[in-house]
């Protein structure tokens, strides 16, 4: 399939959809949560099922650490870094948990730092490492409607105000609001205070266009298995090069050595066939082209919201400053509970979405975009937010 020159509005993106199983009976909108396999994928993945059964062991202790090292090896040349700075794992909620319960320069009195906009299981481990380290949990909410330029500030006053912060935590593209923060900015700003930052970019990988110099991060986790398209149940964990000791070994891991990044992701038996789909995702993904698949998500997304946004009682919850917002887009209806709304579009409505709790104003309603997205499919969700915003 030529890809050349892909515009958001090109004809060969229902060419691209096609590539992707739907369910027949349901709308799915909320290709946030992992990404379907694409064809080709699904195709490697089940070849790779049937080699690996058939040859167990014969492979397993075979060719299989050679194959696993090509794929960090992918992985490594699609973010814009060396092999030696990256560990595979089950997800970025795995990636998230190793590098901050690993984080080994806190000390007691130390502080550290997280925001109502941090995925859930991660600002769990901050708390954690109250008891863990001995430091002060500090939370901040970041008003939904914030200019980039007031979320930089919120941080830096924060940093200000609270000198004994040493680390903090920060989301690349908030799985709540759908928000995309200037990680970048803020990060520089941080470093400059002395403060690292551990980056959750788990929903940016593959719907933003960047490699990770762009962003400046130290210490990252990322998915595979959301906008890169691999198989379910794969990501990786970075750290630069000089900082690798900055984090702990895994559980004192001792198959590699202490300087070595693999001795921070330690897994038992793994789903072979998910690691070796991995490349033909990565081959999908690149052919298609990350600012290509980023305009066409961010298109996508503008396409319903400039068309319900008007509708009576619609809050949008998301930005719609330009680099504030790529696929994903929460909102809420005044007077209606987001589970409700969300089980109504469902059953009624044939339409799925999800509701996502956290946020300091309350919870929302996400409609997430993906590359088996259709023009059609949204025309659905306006009708039915129009319908049930007028009835």
């Amino acid at each position: 399939m030529d890809l050349t020159g892909l515009t958001p509005t090109d004809a060969r993106w229902q060419d691209i959809a096609a590539l992707y199983d739907s369910t027949p009976d349901m709308t799915n909108l909320e290709h946030g949560y992992w990404s379907v396999m694409a064809t080709p994928v699904k195709r490697a993945y089940l070849e790779h099922i049937e080699r690996i059964n058939a040859q167990n062991a014969v492979y397993a202790r075979g060719r299989m650490p050679e194959d696993v090292e090509t794929v960090r090896r992918r992985v490594a040349a699609g973010l814009g870094c060396s092999i030696d700075e990256i560990a595979l794992t089950r997800g970025a909620a795995d990636s998230d948990r190793l590098l901050i319960s690993g984080y080994n320069r806190l000390k007691p009195g130390d502080a550290v730092l997280y925001s109502d906009h941090d995925y859930h299981a991660a600002q769990y481990a901050m708390k954690w490492l109250s008891a863990r380290r001995g430091v002060t949990v500090l939370r901040i909410a970041i008003p939904e409607q914030a200019s980039q330029a007031e979320v930089v500030a919120l941080y830096e006053t924060k940093l200000i105000e609270r000198p004994d912060i040493r680390m903090m935590l920060l989301t690349h593209v908030c799985h709540r609001s759908g928000r995309v923060l200037p990680v970048a900015e803020i990060i520089a700003m941080a470093k400059a205070r002395g403060v690292d930052v551990i980056l959750d970019a788990a929903h940016s990988l593959g719907q933003i266009a960047y490699r990770i110099d762009d962003l400046g991060a130290d210490f990252a986790a990322f998915n595979l298995h959301k906008w890169w398209g691999a198989p379910l149940g794969i990501g990786f964990l970075y750290i630069r090069k000089n900082r690798i000791t900055d984090i702990d070994a895994d559980m004192a891991d001792e198959d590699w050595p202490g300087d070595d990044i693999r001795a921070r992701s330690h897994y038992g038996f793994i789903d072979f066939a998910t690691i070796l789909a991995t490349p033909t995702a990565i081959d999908l993904h690149e052919q298609i082209g990350a600012s290509a698949k980023q305009a066409r998500l961010t298109y996508l997304r503008d396409y319903w919201v400039s068309r319900v946004r008007n509708l009576t009682g619609i809050e949008i919850v998301t930005p719609d400053e330009a680099g504030a917002y790529s696929a994903l887009t929460s909102f809420r209806i005044a007077g209606r509970e987001a589970g409700a709304i969300v089980t109504e579009l469902r059953d009624r409505y044939r339409i799925q979405t999800v509701a996502r709790p956290g946020l300091a104003k309350g919870p929302v309603v996400r409609v997430t975009v993906g590359m088996p997205t259709r023009e059609g499919e949204l025309d659905k969700l306006i009708a039915a937010l129009t319908e049930m915003t007028t009835a």
